[in-house]
């Protein structure tokens, strides 16, 4: 067994093309004043006044985010309210209310920064519940306050397809429901619960309204809209249309071995973003047919997702580098939850990177006219490695260098 995989390893990938795709690259350049503009909308002026207000603040890796959360509690101020951030995400951060404070320290988002407090807790309050039977829960700090500030980005979710996916009607059903919360809807179903938890909540805790945020292809900050409660949840769902017009893709549908660099929360609640890979893996959901990956390699770990390696079980093929910055406590709070077991699950491990892309490439055996791309991670994909055939079907793509060899430093770690 030994003497095989040692054969397989001297197999080396061809050189590779380097492209860029092209997707909407409009974006917003002054944000403080765009979020100004879309909370004066909302008329919110004696809802703020002398009003402890709480500001949403979630776990995404979301453009500005520190710049749009410290405009929002600089809005509440100037209308004479006292703002307060509250952590919202669900079971993240540990499910631990020092967790989740540190979570937010990594965007940016401190009490210093922001010039306001982050009152954090898992504590929650019971609302009722839905029409299916899931039990509805409110973060207590957020519950308590004279006002709700929702503040999400909008874009599709990575386990289920709805009207309602990630964004600031998942924001209220799972981020401000806490761990009890992110438990409740996993157990009932996202699809079918996320909906008509935040409808609970809308009749229960004193939402004011929600600031929502859709990003460009280039990860950028595309739009912002200031959301009122009495079209909350039909706002939320029109703005997932636009967002999914929206997101990042590889060219093509069909390829023999993707390699993703860099895998993380930061990039997507999953680690990789499972329709950009074309992978759920959630029972009961059925899977993307595009794009379709034979061998699907992740190398390496974002240090801002705390040992959380949610998503790796989507790879065929990882690395002995990945799995030991894994932090099982981290993980298993938020996977547990979600009941989503094979997503955590370890893939075949190698020793160095090299090993583990040239066993990829040897099992996908593709030849000469195989489909092949290398990104940097599943949120950052307008520029790319890929083989020839990859050009050849997708005449649509820049080429911005040729013959790039596939290399690796002495340690064995991809150098492209």
């Amino acid at each position: 067994m030994k003497r095989d995989m040692l054969d397989l390893k001297k197999q080396e990938l061809p050189h590779l093309i380097r492209v860029r795709q092209h997707f909407p690259t409009d974006c917003i350049s002054d944000i403080p004043a765009a979020v100004r503009q879309e909370l004066d909308k909302l008329t919110l002026n004696d809802k703020l006044r002398d009003k402890q207000i709480a500001i949403t603040a979630g776990s995404r890796g979301i453009a500005n985010i520190a710049t749009i959360i410290r405009s929002i509690a600089d809005y509440v101020k100037t209308k004479g309210g006292h703002p307060f951030i509250v952590p919202a995400m669900g079971s993240h951060g540990g499910a631990t209310a020092q967790g989740q404070i540190d979570v937010l320290k990594g965007y940016g988002i401190t009490e210093e920064t922001m010039d306001c407090p982050i009152r954090s807790s898992m504590e929650t309050v019971y609302l009722g519940e839905t029409e299916n039977g899931a039990p509805v829960y409110f973060d207590k700090n957020a519950y308590e306050s004279d006002g709700i500030i929702v503040c999400n980005r909008v874009k599709p979710h990575t386990d289920f397809s709805a009207p309602n996916e990630s964004g600031i009607v998942k924001m209220i059903a799972i981020g401000l429901g806490k761990k009890d919360g992110c438990s409740a809807m996993h157990a009932h179903g996202l699809a079918q619960s996320i909906a008509q938890s935040c409808k609970v909540s809308l009749e229960k805790a004193p939402i004011l309204c929600g600031l929502a945020i859709v990003e460009n292809s280039n990860d950028q900050t595309y739009l912002l809209q200031g959301v009122p409660v009495e079209t909350y949840i039909e706002t939320d769902a029109k703005l997932q249309l636009l967002a999914r017009s929206l997101v990042p893709h590889l060219p093509g549908s069909q390829y023999d071995l993707v390699v993703v660099k860099e895998i993380g929360k930061i990039y997507s609640g999953t680690g990789m973003d499972t329709k950009v890979i074309g992978r759920i893996r959630v029972r009961g959901v059925e899977e993307p047919t595009s794009p379709d990956i034979h061998m699907l390699v992740a190398l390496r770990m974002n240090e801002h997702s705390y040992g959380n390696a949610l998503g790796i079980g989507l790879a065929d093929i990882t690395t002995k580098g990945l799995v030991s910055q894994i932090d099982r406590e981290s993980m298993y709070s938020n996977l547990i939850p979600t009941t989503y077991l094979e997503r955590g699950k370890i893939p075949v491990y190698f020793d160095t990177e090299e090993e583990a892309i040239s066993q990829a490439y040897a099992l996908a055996n593709p030849g000469p006219d195989g489909r092949i791309a290398i990104i940097e991670n599943t949120l950052h994909v307008q520029e790319l490695l890929v083989s020839a055939q990859v050009v050849k079907e997708n005449p649509e793509l820049e080429v911005l260098e040729q013959d790039v060899p596939v290399a690796y430093t002495p340690d064995g770690i991809l150098d492209v």
